[in-house]
C-alpha cells in the first residue's frame, strides 16, 4: 500500500479519541456521581451493627424514661429551703422515737431478767402494757401533750377521705390517741358519708372539725403543714385549717372492749 492510500484510509477512519483526567471514561454507562450514590444505598450492614444500634437505642430510651421520672412533679418540688429542712427534721424525729422505743423495751427485758422477783416485775410489765393497750384500743381515757386540729369547712366542700388523710398522717406521726368531735378514733374507725355530710364510724359530725391529739407536738405539727399535706390540701378546697400546740391534751371519749368473734390468743 503506497502512503497515499495510508493516508487516505487514515482521513476516512477519523481521528483517534482524546482523554483526559478532568473527563475520564464512564464505566459501565454510570456517571461518578451514580457510582457514589450506587455505593452508599442501600446500606450494608453487618449482624454485630445492628445489635450494636438496638443496644444504643435501648440505653438511650431507658435513660429517657429515667430523666422524665426524676422529673415528675411531685409534692416537694418548688419547696422552700425551709420546708425541705423541717421534713428532713421530721424524718430524724421519727428515727429516734424509734430508737428510743428500742431502749426501752430492751430496758423491759433487762429488769425481767434480772429482777429478784421475776413474776412480780412480769405483773408490773404485763399491766402497763394493758394500759398501753387500752389507750390504743380506746377504752381507757388518757391525756398528754399534743395538738388541736380544728377544720372549718364553710363550703362544705371537705370530703370524708380528706379527714382520713389527716388521720393517717398524724398517725404515721407517732399520734398515739386522736378524738374527733367527741369520737375516739381507733384502728377499725372509718369516715363515710359526702362532703359536708360526713360521718365517723357511723357517727354523724359537723364541722368544724375538733382533732384532739396526743403525741409529739414537734412531730404532729409540721407533719400537717408539709408542702403539699394536709393543710394545704383542706386551704384549696376554700377550707381552713389551724393547728395548735398544747401541753395537756385530755382524749376521753371511750369505746366499749369488744370481743373478738373468732380470734383467739394463740399463746
Amino acid at each position: 500500500m503506497s502512503d497515499e492510500e495510508m493516508t487516505r484510509d487514515g482521513a476516512a477512519d477519523g481521528p483517534a479519541p482524546r482523554t483526559s483526567a478532568a473527563h475520564p471514561p464512564e464505566r459501565n454507562g454510570l456517571s461518578g456521581r451514580q457510582r457514589l450514590l450506587a455505593g452508599l444505598w442501600p446500606p450494608r450492614v453487618t449482624r454485630a451493627q445492628l445489635v450494636v444500634a438496638l443496644l444504643l437505642f435501648g440505653l438511650g430510651l431507658g435513660l429517657a424514661i429515667q430523666v422524665r421520672s426524676t422529673n415528675d412533679d411531685s409534692a416537694l418540688r418548688g419547696a422552700r429551703q425551709e420546708d425541705l429542712v423541717r421534713i428532713l427534721d421530721e424524718v430524724d424525729d421519727r428515727t429516734q422515737r424509734l430508737e428510743d422505743e428500742k431502749q426501752r423495751l430492751d430496758a423491759q427485758r433487762t429488769e425481767l431478767e434480772n429482777s429478784s422477783d421475776q413474776a412480780e416485775e412480769a405483773r408490773k410489765q404485763t399491766l402497763e402494757k394493758e394500759r398501753q393497750l387500752g389507750i390504743l384500743a380506746g377504752t381507757v381515757a388518757a391525756h398528754g401533750p399534743g395538738i388541736t386540729l380544728t377544720i372549718d369547712d364553710p363550703t362544705k366542700s371537705v370530703a370524708p377521705d380528706m379527714l382520713l388523710d389527716a388521720i393517717q398522717e398524724l398517725r404515721a406521726a407517732g399520734a398515739e390517741a386522736i378524738e374527733v368531735n367527741g369520737v375516739r378514733v381507733v384502728a377499725s374507725t372509718y369516715f363515710s358519708g359526702d362532703a359536708g355530710a360526713v360521718k365517723v364510724d357511723g357517727h354523724a359530725v359537723a364541722a368544724p372539725y375538733a382533732f384532739e391529739v396526743i403525741g409529739r407536738p414537734q412531730d404532729l405539727e409540721p407533719a400537717l403543714n408539709i408542702p403539699g399535706g394536709v393543710v394545704q390540701t383542706l386551704e384549696k378546697e376554700q377550707a381552713t385549717a389551724v393547728v395548735e400546740r398544747a401541753d395537756d391534751i385530755v382524749v376521753d371519749a371511750l369505746r366499749p372492749a369488744k370481743q373478738p368473734d373468732y380470734a383467739r390468743s394463740s399463746s
